[in-house]
């Protein structure tokens, strides 16, 4: 398969809020694939909240002027000298946020890898999908479903596999009683998660159009971001970087419920009150990446129950634009970046 000499992109010149104008688009060469890497050529690649935390600055700098994206849909075009024979030129492909890890210490070794001090991560300490091509070792490349067009996979490679694992960490137990804090494009999938497995899920969210989204999925409520649900919750998740929501969100669990923080980045936590936030055994928890088991886990789930995936599609040449939606909530669901 022919792979040209340049390729054309985004990257992160210099942090800072949006307004600035952190991205710059560039041309440069064609990545070449490391000896157990693939070399991908990017259909699609999902913008997600990392990616402006990353742009923002919030995520402190791993890799100057990095490529942001770690949501890519992709065919193989070239491999490296020690790839095995499980991929063929053409083969659909995923790149998510979790690109490479030690394999050795004892995080990897007990299976909690998303923990691993050497971890690597796309996007952030190497070059991502807001470009024509990436590459990524054959090991954290993703198997994909079918069913689905490539601008609905991309939001299921962070988005749907983070909330699937938050939903891990939530413990919502059978025919439990979710809250879902902030409804964007990691909610609106975990959301279908929870209900195809017969949880009751409550939202609280700001924006019209991202409760008529909710409602529309089936939960049983929708109210403000700060307001109380109308039942106690066995659990809760916060997917919105609002640290003055978990007081509220501690407060809205019943005896022995959890909350799960899913995001990356959070601004400041208040103060809580033992009393009424954390005693009678409620849990507070952050929700760390994912393992490659996670995201085989989910994605076989996607496999099989077919997702509704809410997907604003806007071109390479619009990732700024893409960004700044996301930070203004003018994006409903999810957003991706058509790259060809």
């Amino acid at each position: 398969m022919d792979v040209p000499g340049t390729m054309t992109g985004w990257r992160v010149r210099r942090p800072g809020p949006m307004r600035s104008r952190p991205l710059a688009q560039f041309t440069m060469p064609v990545p070449d694939p490391g000896p157990d890497e693939l070399l991908v050529r990017v259909r699609v690649c999902g913008v997600c909240r990392t990616d402006l935390h990353v742009a923002e600055g919030d995520l402190q700098p791993h890799r100057p002027s990095v490529v942001p994206g770690h949501e890519v849909v992709g065919e193989v075009v070239a491999w490296g000298s020690r790839v095995g024979d499980g991929f063929g030129l053409g083969d659909r492909v995923g790149i998510g946020w979790l690109r490479r890890t030690c394999g050795r210490c004892r995080y990897c070794l007990r299976g909690a890898e998303n923990l691993c001090p050497d971890s690597r991560y796309t996007g952030w300490d190497v070059d991502g999908g807001y470009a024509q091509y990436a590459v990524v070792p054959a090991a954290f490349a993703h198997r994909l479903p079918d069913g689905y067009l490539d601008e609905e996979l991309a939001p299921l490679l962070c988005a749907g596999i983070i909330g699937f694992r938050a939903l891990q960490c939530a413990a919502v137990p059978d025919g439990g009683r979710l809250g879902i804090y902030g409804f964007g494009g990691s909610a609106h999938l975990a959301a279908q998660v929870a209900l195809a497995r017969g949880a009751e899920v409550h939202v609280m969210t700001r924006g019209d159009r991202a409760r008529r989204l909710a409602v529309e999925l089936g939960v049983a409520s929708v109210q403000g971001p700060s307001d109380p649900p109308p039942v106690p919750l066995d659990s809760a998740i916060l997917f919105a970087p609002v640290g003055t929501l978990v007081p509220p969100a501690l407060a809205a669990l019943d005896r022995g419920g959890t909350l799960a923080v899913a995001g990356i980045h959070l601004t400041d936590v208040p103060r809580l009150n033992y009393e009424r936030h954390l005693f009678q055994e409620r849990t507070l928890r952050s929700v760390t990446a994912n393992t490659r088991g996670d995201a085989r886990e989910f994605l076989d789930f996607a496999a099989q129950h077919r997702l509704l995936v809410t997907a604003n599609a806007y071109t390479l040449d619009e990732a700024d634009r893409a960004l700044t939606d996301l930070k203004e909530g003018r994006v409903v669901g999810a957003a991706v970046l058509i790259a060809g």
